[in-house]
């Protein structure tokens, strides 16, 4: 008999035979080495059943008895399989044994999606708890050498001729730097040696148990946290950042010698190393076995980011994620620079040195994100300097920038987008270029030359300091001019020495005169490429990497403006001084210090892409609308009951957007008011309160606007529906309910109010005639009807400029709301002459604000944005589009169970199959998105709808990126729960 049939019949008798497994069945499970089977008796209990090769050695297995016996006596907080029977068994090709282990519960860790850093940091504290334990266990087979130990990975460079060109020279490279490498120092002991994907169990982000022995091995302690974050790093944009938490992880566990940290990076690549040679290997030895090529892709991609990263750079990662500093000069650096006798690189003594501000928040110069235009950005920095009579402006160590936040800096991190915007240097800025740069101690010149990057430093020079035998560093000088002719790499400077100017734009990378002056511990083998900016949750590596320049600088320089408060901080002094009712978006909130257009921006300068802001209407901080805004404010700003071009301007050409019919204009400061005054005027015309409204409409939040508002008044701290109101239910083409509102309309005379599209209902478009029968209906009662356009008008639903126009119905009363101002506290209340007339009752109507010239100049700016620029064309276009992109992945997500509203006004509503919603996961998809850079919220009865409702410069390419970041997340697990 053959031997597979051998074992299978050993198997079929075990399974039924064994006491523990009587009537039992049993699964393959892939694996390298031993057959493994899943094997679950009939009571629902599982097991792993083990069976080794006939080659397997005997003492193989006992070894890995051993370490698990040793294992069950200490305390873990995970689980661990337990050996429940062990023998051998004979087959024609020779012995084999069988083991029956305990099954441990839950789900391997390559299931998971996300992995949160919670999980990568549980990742390293479950290798921290091995590498603890195991630190007094030993075993004589340990002491082997196997072919799945980091260190031995010079020894298979001969596998590089399975390797294709590409990987060949890829491969090389990594295997040099090994070859100057001795790990023999490093502390050493058994090792687990497979912490990966498969072999760890998770439940709830912690890695909960840890299955598969058999590669244990005696090798440097270290290997056991190199594997994990090899595996960490795979399938991300940024690698180091997991193996940063999973460092932190397992140094809070058991700490890491620097030595180790030195050794890491090289160890880490060792093993993917490992990983691609024996399965280039193996699909020529083995070519039916995937299992045993599961990793190559993903290694092969890991080595090639990895390739792209200097190793020192990553040692700093790890440094500093081990709780050392980032560089091991950092301490001698500063007790040299205290007693060091440097010069300052410019003539800075007796001069007038003020301090300048260009962070995120910074409102020193009044500029817009992207600060304008270099020459208006020269022209203001020396206004700057004129105004404060001072020769130099001086700051930006350390400081978030919103400068490098466009397209052209965008890169792609774990967490969505990012940027570089954590300033590494220190800027002297003047007014004029010419002025002489000097070296501020003795040096050689590392690098003379030029970044011709558009934005990047220009002429540059990075000199070498040895002040002493064991500390080297730099410095580096940017945005320069002219340069002394005999400087080339290896000249000796001293101190006071010229060495070249200060550039203009043509010469400095295009940026208004100023001196990048920036000091490295490393230079990373860069010349003029070296950043001058950090990503922002890399700052304290690059700070590390980067001491602060005023410590080379002798002379006082002004401070830096103190970083901003935490968000902690923040959330303590809200919940002290502002209104107990008062919320903040998202779990995590934000700490915004500026926007622009469809952008905003937190306090380390990380760009979100806001689609919900709809009070924004033509963009965060429109400059047309700043600049209308500071230019009147700057004339006058005073009441309506002086004569004053601006309000009429502004009333006429907002006239002109609307029927006829609608031809008086009251203007007030928000929508609330806007609403308050609407119900006023309806009821001077009908002589009743008594209001008909849908239900989940908001109106505002006065009393008489929360009256008819069932968002307000039916939910938690409401007073419940008062007897004046009555309530159409939400029109719900989804399931098909409540689509006629005959049966609904009360017979009395009532006012009607209603937003053109449901918002707070769940971005729900009318049926079509919905508003023209409730609107007849209303009239032949002597009833009024009030048209809400606060979030829906203004060219948003892009067909129409008002969103009422979509039902074919001209209202008595059309209230708008802030989006009017973009912002700015700017609202109206628009109505026919014979609404007019019966409000005229004598009592004078004023508003203290409404109307004020600055509010008219804003006011009018908008809508010659919204002409000018196209938005309602944009809003239709950009709007189609981006609902044919959700409809695409509505086809392939059942939970989005319907996708709708005109131009970009939009919502997708997320349901299980039989339509019951699914606000955890809407609330889930709301708060993952916010991590990833994507401000989105949440509407409707149930908050199951996702509303998209952004500034209406919204373009196509960022509802590109909004649906690639949709569907990441829709993948999700809390997704398919």
């Amino acid at each position: 008999m053959s031997e597979p049939a051998t074992l299978h019949n050993y198997l079929h008798r075990f399974v039924t035979d064994f006491p523990p497994t009587a009537a039992a069945t049993a699964k393959a499970l892939p694996g390298e080495i031993d057959e493994n089977y899943r094997v679950t008796d009939s009571n629902g209990v599982a097991y792993v059943l083990k069976i080794s090769p006939p080659a397997a050695a005997p003492e193989s297995i006992h070894f890995q008895s051993a370490l698990l016996r040793h294992l069950s006596g200490t305390e873990l907080p995970f689980s661990i399989p337990t050996l429940i029977e062990e023998h051998p068994f004979e087959t024609p090709a020779g012995t084999r044994l069988l083991r029956l282990h305990s099954w441990v519960e839950g789900r391997v860790l390559d299931e998971v999606n996300p992995r949160t850093p919670t999980l990568y940091r549980s990742w390293g504290r479950t290798c921290g708890h091995l590498s603890r334990t195991l630190a007094g266990f030993d075993h004589a087979f340990a002491h082997r050498e196997y072919k799945w130990d980091p260190v031995r990975a010079p020894a298979t460079k001969g596998l590089v001729k399975y390797l294709n060109q590409d990987q060949k020279k890829l491969a090389e490279y990594f295997y040099e730097r090994l070859e100057g490498r001795d790990f023999n120092r490093l502390r050493r002991s058994v090792n687990y040696n497979d912490a990966h994907e498969h072999n760890l169990i998770v439940e709830n982000e912690t890695v909960s148990g840890i299955i598969d022995f058999g590669d244990a091995v005696y090798t440097a302690t270290v290997c056991e946290l190199a594997i994990a974050c090899a595996y960490a790093g795979m399938h991300q944009p940024d690698p180091i950042a997991p193996m940063r938490e999973l460092i932190n992880g397992y140094q809070s566990v058991f700490p890491i010698e620097e030595g180790e940290l030195d050794a890491l990076f090289d160890l880490i690549c060792a093993r993917l190393l490992l990983s691609v040679t024996a399965a280039a290997e193996n699909r020529v030895l083995f070519p039916h076995n995937a299992y045993l090529s599961v990793s190559e892709a993903s290694a092969w991609k890991l080595l090639e980011r990895l390739r792209n990263i200097h190793p020192d750079l990553a040692r700093a990662h790890f440094r500093l994620a081990a709780g050392y500093t980032p560089h091991p000069s950092w301490h001698a650096f500063h007790e040299w620079a205290g007693t060091c006798h440097s010069a300052p690189p410019l003539p800075l003594d007796g001069q007038a040195l003020i301090p300048i501000d260009l962070g995120v928040g910074s409102t020193t110069l009044g500029l817009n994100h992207n600060f304008e235009t270099i020459d208006t950005f020269t022209t203001l920095v020396r206004r700057y300097l004129e105004d404060r009579h001072a020769d130099w402006a001086i700051g930006g160590y350390g400081e978030a920038r919103p400068v490098y936040t466009t397209d052209a800096f965008q890169g792609v991190g774990n967490d969505g987008p990012r940027w570089r915007s954590v300033h590494l240097g220190l800027d002297f800025w003047t007014g004029q270029s010419g002025t002489t740069v000097t070296a501020p101690l003795d040096g050689t010149v590392h690098h003379c030359g030029s970044d011709p990057t558009s934005g990047g430093y220009g002429h540059t020079i990075i000199l070498r300091h040895s002040p002493l035998p064991h500390l080297t560093f730099y410095t580096l000088y940017g945005h320069l001019g002219a340069i002394a002719k005999d400087l080339v790499a290896g000249t000796q400077v001293q101190q006071n020495q010229p060495i070249a100017t200060i550039g203009s734009k043509d010469t400095n990378g295009g940026w208004p005169p100023h001196l990048h002056f920036q000091v490295m511990l490393d230079v990373l083998d860069t010349e003029a490429d070296f950043p001058g900016v950090a990503y922002p949750e890399e700052r304290e590596v690059w700070l590390g990497i980067c001491p602060d320049p005023r410590t080379l600088i002798p002379v006082p320089v002004p401070d830096e403006t103190p970083p901003p408060a935490t968000s902690n901080q923040l959330l303590a002094r809200r919940r002290s001084r502002l209104g107990k009712s008062l919320s903040v978006s998202y779990r995590r909130p934000l700490h915004i210090l500026r926007g622009s257009m469809q952008y905003l921006y937190d306090h380390t300068g990380r760009r979100y892409l806001d689609t919900v802001n709809n009070v924004s209407h033509v963009g965060h901080e429109h400059p047309r609308v700043v600049a209308a805004l500071r230019q009147q404010s700057a004339v006058l700003n005073t009441n309506s009951r002086y004569l004053h071009p601006n309000i009429l301007e502004f009333a006429e050409r907002l006239l002109a957007t609307l029927p006829g019919e609608l031809s008086v204009v009251h203007f007030v400061n928000s929508g609330s008011e806007a609403n308050e005054l609407a119900l006023r005027m309806a009821e001077a015309c009908t002589g009743t309160r008594r209001t008909l409204a849908m239900e989940m409409g908001y109106h505002g939040n006065s009393n008489r606007t929360i009256e008819v508002s069932s968002y307000k008044f039916a939910r938690r701290g409401g007073q419940g529906q008062p007897p004046d109101t009555s309530l159409l239910p939400i029109p719900d083409q989804l399931r098909n309910r409540n689509l006629d509102p005959t049966p609904h309309l009360p017979e009395s005379k009532v006012s009607f109010i209603a937003e053109s599209i449901l918002s707070c209902g769940g971005q729900i478009p009318l049926p079509p005639g919905y508003l023209r029968q409730v609107y007849d209906h209303v009239r032949s009662r002597g009833g009024v009807c009030i048209a809400d356009e606060v979030q829906t008008g203004l060219g948003r639903v892009g067909s129409h400029y008002w969103a009422f126009e979509l039902q074919e119905v001209v209202p008595d009363i059309v209230t708008i709301g802030k989006p009017i101002g973009n912002g700015h506290p700017l609202a109206a209340v628009v109505c026919t002459e014979a609404v007019a007339e019966a409000f005229a009752n004598g009592m004078e109507y004023f508003n203290t604000f409404g109307g004020n010239p600055v509010s008219s100049a804003v006011g009018l700016s908008v809508l010659q944005v919204i002409e000018e620029e196209h938005l309602m064309e944009n809003a239709r276009g950009v709007g189609s589009y981006l609902t044919g992109l959700l409809s695409s992945l509505r086809a392939e997500h059942p939970i989005i169970a319907d996708v709708r509203g005109p131009g970009l006004f939009l919502g997708f509503e997320l349901c299980h199959q039989d339509l019951a919603p699914a606000t955890p996961q809407a609330t889930y998809l709301k708060e993952r998105m916010r991590e990833l850079g994507f401000l989105m919220s949440t509407d409707g009865p149930h908050e199951n709808v996702l509303k998209v409702k952004p500034p209406l410069c919204f373009r196509r390419r960022d509802a590109d990126q909004l649906v690639e970041y949709l569907q990441r997340v829709l993948r999700e697990d809390a997704m398919q729960l």
